[in-house]
């Protein structure tokens, strides 16, 4: 138990210090900063989709993750009542 609150608290701790991610290949970049001289807020929609992008593998990992842990400790629990 003190092993996963470790975890947690570190995870915890990174996401909260984790500046925001900005990031865009060069084109998208070129893109983005000729659209925001004229005055368009695509610039905007292209970050927000390039973090949409990135998020998204972790938390599909991150769920599977977490159903998978879920399931293995119910398995233990139901092993440890049927010893008892």
């Amino acid at each position: 138990m003190k092993k996963h609150l470790g975890i947690l608290l570190t995870l915890g701790i990174l996401l909260l210090a984790a500046h925001p991610a900005w990031s865009q290949c060069a084109m998208c970049t070129a893109v983005a900063d000729e659209a925001a001289q004229n005055g368009s807020s695509a610039a905007d929609g292209v970050n927000k989709g390039v973090l949409f992008l990135f998020v998204s593998p972790y938390l599909i990992v991150g769920t599977i993750g977490f159903l998978w842990w879920r399931a293995r400790r119910r398995a233990q629990q139901e092993l440890v009542a049927e010893a008892v």
